[in-house]
């Protein structure tokens, strides 16, 4: 059984990573029904404090992301360290696994969705400096996923599948985004069919048609429309074959993430999105 988790993107999007804003969303969550919620330590707390901390609004830690480039901007040597600094982070929380990914070239945030700048060399340079992250997660406890997301080095079918079937199992599994999967033309319910043997977490997230097949606004620029992404069920997204696609013995978390809420309350955004989830995942919550 899986726990219900939340993301607080919209909390701390444009007010920052405070301990105000988490604390607004950590309440939130626990009025609403939510029993766990991203794990992100605030710098300059502990594992061990923020364990406590969120555990004092009923809820738990559920698996975060490492999130880097992989490209010429960053040395493997310091991705490497910030990795095992991570890593050990998590797994003091109690968590076995985390998602992986890489969400900011320039040139794919200006044009999202459409492979912007692509480069053969780049992606396989890519792919090797993902993998070096990977085997060092693992050797800290973490078992890491690949978490797709539009606007980075991995954001094409055809790039997603590289890096996953270049770099296979033992080295990285499988976190996927139904909302930038749909977004970047990849069907969810498939993509997930395809890697279902390596899946150990899920973003569920829904995507509005408008900006499906466009890049004629940047990737922030067409998220502040709130007409890109959508509260589960709102949305174009295939929920039924998504969650039909899902092995019966899945043990990871179900995260609900809505980056930009298409309702001005985040509150009620998350209470929407709790509201589908509770009857959508009968039966495989706990």
């Amino acid at each position: 059984m899986s726990l219900l988790a939340a993301n607080p993107i919209p909390y701390w999007a444009s007010a920052g990573k405070t301990r105000e804003v988490f604390a607004e969303a950590f309440a939130d969550f626990q009025g609403i029904g939510f029993t766990a919620v991203k794990a992100d330590v605030p710098e300059g707390m502990t594992a061990s404090e923020y364990r406590d901390w969120i555990g004092g609004y009923g809820l738990a830690p559920s698996l975060s992301l490492f999130n880097s480039p992989f490209d010429e901007t960053v040395a493997l040597g310091a991705e490497i360290e910030r990795a095992r600094v991570f890593a050990g982070d998590q797994v003091a929380l109690g968590l076995d696994r985390t998602m992986i990914s890489s969400m900011a070239r320039p040139e794919r945030l200006a044009q999202p969705a459409a492979g912007a700048g692509f480069d053969a060399a780049r992606l396989d340079q890519a792919i090797e400096m993902c993998g070096e992250v990977c085997r060092v997660l693992r050797s800290e406890g973490l078992r890491p996923l690949h978490h797709s997301h539009v606007g980075g080095i991995f954001e094409t079918e055809h790039e997603i599948t590289k890096l996953l079937d270049d770099l296979g199992p033992e080295v990285i599994g499988f976190g996927p985004d139904t909302g930038h999967l749909r977004w970047a033309g990849i069907e969810p319910a498939g993509f997930i069919r395809r890697y279902a043997d390596r899946l150990g977490g899920i973003h569920i997230k829904d995507v509005f048609p408008d900006h499906l097949g466009r890049n004629d606004l940047s990737y922030h620029d067409a998220a502040r429309t709130k007409r890109l992404w959508a509260e589960p069920g709102l949305g174009v997204v295939d929920f039924a074959a998504v969650l039909d696609a899902i092995p019966a013995d899945y043990d990871g978390d179900f995260m609900i993430e809505v980056d930009e809420p298409s309702v001005d309350s985040k509150r009620e955004s998350h209470r929407m999105s709790f509201d589908w989830a509770v009857k959508a995942l009968a039966g495989r919550l706990r």
